[in-house]
């Protein structure tokens, strides 16, 4: 049988794990009469801990939320979870960095020795390989969308998107007003995903790019999003060719199996012939879409449109004068 101090700690680990226990099982669990399973519970509340009492044929106990909080137990595999977690806070959202600093030392100082030694094994430096694809989130205003789309609350915020950055300052804009219904993470950057009530449509918001307002508004009832999932939705949003402003066909000279693979569905191929394949996709620029054919390493054609074929030339000649004179 346990000792008091290690039972309490072994019936706080059960109550974390679970919702509710019945009292004849925890008592199982602990080896101990039901009797000294209420006592322990007493103790767990004279500690702060909220246990309460559940109704029912079998009567039981719970871990509620309290006013404060009290200190928590973690596994072995929860602590280095807790531990990485906490090293890769900082990395996307401003305002966390000191917290989670302070958060992973009290975590580490009260770790054994041999989990110590995993977390600190792995240390996470964030290296930002492509500077545009990521962007720091302003912690309360990550809050305050979270808090909308769990009320299920109409969100008003401002918004600066490409058009309102391409426009320029100018009068005050209205708030946009969307019902929030995801909060995801794409590419390095957070988004939500949301049905904008102005335009009538499902839409992503960059959350760096938000400015919540306050207050919220009604309440709405959930939407079934126009995919079979969420992870669909965002695939589908975020890569499909269509969406791009400029989009372009080439014939490239070389197998389709081996350009579908390097293009890793950044682009539809259709064969045409044995050494030889059709190629069509979408970039931001004429300029970017005409480079993006030359990265392959073989020989290709330009198909059109003519947007595509006057960026190529502007490029070719570019390249040809970056050339020193004797190469020319």
């Amino acid at each position: 049988m346990l000792e008091t101090s290690a039972r309490l700690l072994a019936l706080l680990s059960l109550l974390q794990a679970r919702r509710d226990w019945p009292g004849q099982t925890l008592a199982a669990r602990l080896e101990v009469s039901p009797r000294t399973v209420r006592r322990d519970v007493d103790r767990l509340r004279e500690l702060g801990y909220p246990v309460q009492a559940t109704r029912g044929p079998d009567g039981g106990y719970r871990l509620d939320a309290g006013s404060e909080l009290p200190p928590l137990l973690f596994d072995d595999d929860q602590a280095v979870a807790v531990a990485v977690a906490l090293q890769t806070a900082t990395m996307a959202v401003q305002g966390v960095e000191e917290a989670a600093l302070r958060a992973l030392a009290t975590v580490r100082q009260v770790m054994p020795a041999r989990l110590r030694h995993r977390v600190d094994a792995l240390q996470v430096t964030r290296i930002v390989k492509h500077a545009w694809r990521e962007s720091d989130i302003d912690a309360e205003h990550l809050l305050a969308i979270g808090t909308a789309v769990r009320a299920r609350e109409v969100l008003r915020f401002d918004y600066e998107g490409r058009r309102e950055m391409a426009e320029g300052p100018g009068p005050q804009r209205p708030p946009r007003r969307a019902e929030p219904h995801h909060l995801v993470t794409w590419g390095g950057r957070w988004y939500l995903v949301g049905w904008d009530l102005d335009r009538k449509d499902w839409r992503t918001f960059r959350v760096d790019r938000m400015t919540p307002r306050t207050p919220t508004g009604p309440r709405f009832g959930p939407r079934e999003l126009p995919a079979p999932s969420l992870a669909e939705f965002i695939a589908e949003r975020f890569e499909r060719h269509d969406a791009l402003p400029c989009r372009g066909t080439a014939i490239l000279r070389a197998p389709a199996a081996s350009v579908n693979d390097a293009a890793r569905g950044q682009a539809v191929v259709e064969d045409v012939a044995p050494d030889r394949c059709r190629v069509t996709a979408g970039s931001w620029s004429w300029t970017g879409l005409a480079a993006w054919f030359g990265m392959f390493g073989v020989d290709f054609e330009l198909v059109g449109p003519p947007e595509l074929l006057e960026a190529a030339g502007s490029l070719a000649a570019r390249f040809a004068n970056a050339l020193p004179p004797r190469d020319r």
